[in-house]
Formats: C-alpha cells, structure tokens, sequence
C-alpha cells in the first residue's frame, strides 16, 4: 500500500493516480482511493466524478489513449458516514443498539463533520481494504499535508477520547431508565451543563447523554480497531510517498512531515520532487549571435530583437535549474537512504490518460 502526501497545489492527486496507472500497466490491480474534497483524481483518470462504490476504469478507455493495461484500475472515493455506520453496526452489542445510534442527531453530525472524523475513517477503509483479494496495489490519496497529518493521530485521539473522564460523566448521567440526569455529576461540571442547556435547549444535552452512552456500548470494539489500525501504518505493507515542489515552503513542510513520519515509526517510500526545473541544453551560457546563428539555421521568421530575448530566456532557465538544484540540497540532506524522485517540470498539466501514463513511467524510472 503506497499513501501520498503532501502540500497543497504540488501534484500529489496527479502522482498518485500516476503510480496507479503505471502499476496496472504492469499487470498489478490497483485501488486508487481518495479522500480529497476536490476529487481531482476522478478529473485525472478522465471520469466524470468519483464514486463511493468502486468503480473500474474501463480498459478501453486506456486502449483508446494507447496506454493498454494488463491490469485493472479502479477508483473510489471515501464515504465517510458509511465507513463509520460499517463500524458501529459490527460492534454494537445488538442490532437495537446500533439503530438507536445512527438515528441521534449527534451522531449524524459527529459522523460526518466534525474534526478529524474523515481523517480516521480514511485509516480505517485503508486498513479494511488491505487485505481484499481483489487488488494487489492500494495507492491512498490524501488531502493536503495540514489535514494529513491528523491521520497520524487519529487512532490515539480516537482512544484519549473514548476513554475520557467527559465521556464517562455523561455515561454516569444517562441513567438506565433512559433519562438524561445531572444528579450524579460532579457540582461543578452540572452547573456549566445547566447553563448549556438553558442555551441549546435541554433536548441537545438529552441527544449528547444518548450517544455518548451509546457509543460507549461500542468502547471496548472502537477501541480494539483504534489499536490494530495504529498498528497497520506502521506495518510492512504501508509506504508513505512524500511529495513536494522544488520551492523552499513546500520542501520545509515536507521535510517536517517527514519528520512526524520518522516519530511514529511510519516508512518512508520515496521523496517525490514535481516540477524540477532542469538546465536547458549549453546551460554555460549563450549570446545574441548564438542564437541569430539558430534562428537562420531553421530558417524562422521572427522580429528583430528575437535573439536578445531568446538569450534572456535561456538566462532565466539556467537560474531557475540553479534555484531548483539549491534548495534541493536541503532535502537531500535530510532523506538519508529515501530515494528522491525529480520530476521534470511539463509543458503542459496532466489532464488525459495518456500524459498521466507518461508522468507513471518517469516515476517508476525513478525520475530525471
């Protein structure tokens, strides 16, 4: 399983759905799972959207782009609702109990928006899926590095939350008669609720006592599954592919996320340089005369102040090529054996099948 990070705006979405391409092509199945709000990688694969449900990109739409596959590609995007009402239904204690959580209000809402909610459940559909035997080859795309990096702690949140002195004050409140109570809470703690409740209304403080003591029906399985899908990304299987632009910003957060990765244990796979400017043919330099010498040689009509500009524009190649190569320096220094991958910069965005496989097969050759 390969999982792509990175900023924002660096290609991650793009690299990722590459490295799927180029794995079909290779006789490999391959997932493609995304979690990115802005589903580029259906755009990138050339769907018209990506779907919950799996969907395998018909072969002939690669046979079309001359990029025949002698494997399979299939995309999806995380449900996250589904993949939480998936693990409330299997630890609940009966079928009574699940129902009565995924029809509270607050479980509708924490479900779906509150923080760090999609994060874990993408860890958790990974970890779900790793195992299928129809795919040999799971790529995860992931949403911009700020909000990727919640994954890394979602598990552990998850447990701290559960396991909460808040969680088990409302648990004591929700008494088995099934009413929300505030006898049994501490002085203090029921003089801030009462106060919330002439605020939200008492029927809020009913919903929340209702989950809080449902869920922690479910303590002992949510956390069990927390454990094992901890221990999931930092097992063998799982690669992380860090990837970044030749600019200083997105280098620095790469190289801090690199660093998270390196705490928690978390293998690195490779470094993933996109848009690296390369030095342009007799980067020693060239001159006005040079380039006329050029121009006449190919019989080009152009204005008169071409070759100067031509020049000038070979200057800033060079520079650019120069930048890149510098502020490189300070992520190989810090990669130690984790190859680094350059990625030329295009001279166009990848938006087709076949630019995609072509941008696959620089990254399986290890790049420029």
């Amino acid at each position: 399983m390969l999982v792509t990070v990175g900023a924002g705006g660096v290609g991650k979405t793009t690299t990722a759905a590459a490295i799927g391409v180029a794995a079909a092509r290779r006789g490999k199945r391959v997932l493609c799972l995304t979690i990115d709000p802005a589903k580029r990688l259906a755009e990138s694969l050339g769907i018209a959207e990506m779907r919950t449900e799996a969907a395998t990109i018909d072969p002939a739409r690669f046979a079309a782009a001359g990029v025949p596959l002698s494997g399979s590609l299939t995309a999806m995007m995380l449900d996250t609702k589904r993949t939480f009402d998936e693990l409330v239904v299997k630890y609940s204690s009966s079928q009574e109990k699940a129902d009565r959580l995924l029809s509270n209000k607050l479980y509708q809402y924490v479900s779906t928006s509150l923080a760090g909610t999609q994060e874990y459940m993408a860890m958790e559909k990974l970890v779900a899926v790793k195992d299928d035997p129809r795919y040999d080859l799971i790529v995860l795309d992931t949403p911009p590095t700020a909000n990727a990096l919640d994954f890394l702690d979602a598990p552990e949140r998850l447990k701290e939350a559960l396991d909460s002195a808040t969680m088990k004050w409302f648990v004591q409140a929700f008494q088995t008669s099934g009413k929300f109570s505030l006898n049994l809470i501490a002085k203090s703690a029921g003089t801030i609720l009462r106060t919330i409740g002439r605020i939200t209304g008492g029927g809020f403080l009913e919903a929340m006592a209702e989950f809080i003591a449902e869920l922690n029906d479910l303590f002992g399985g949510f956390k069990e599954r927390a454990v094992r899908v901890e221990a999931a990304l930092r097992g063998p299987e799982i690669a992380f592919v860090l990837v970044t632009s030749a600019s200083p910003p997105s280098i620095q957060e790469v190289l801090y996320f690199s660093e998270r990765l390196t705490q928690a244990s978390m293998p690195h796979g490779a470094f993933v340089v996109n848009r690296f400017h390369l030095p342009p043919p007799h980067a020693e330099g060239v001159t006005a005369a040079d380039a006329a010498s050029a121009i006449a040689g190919r019989r080009l009509a152009v204005e008169d102040d071409a070759p100067a500009r031509f020049v000038r524009a070979h200057t800033d190649a060079v520079r650019l090529a120069a930048l890149d190569a510098h502020h490189l320096r300070a992520l190989q220094g810090a990669a130690g054996d984790t190859p680094i991958v350059r990625v030329a910069e295009l001279e166009s965005d990848v938006h087709d099948l076949a630019l995609l496989a072509e941008l696959g097969e620089v990254l399986m050759g290890s790049g420029v």
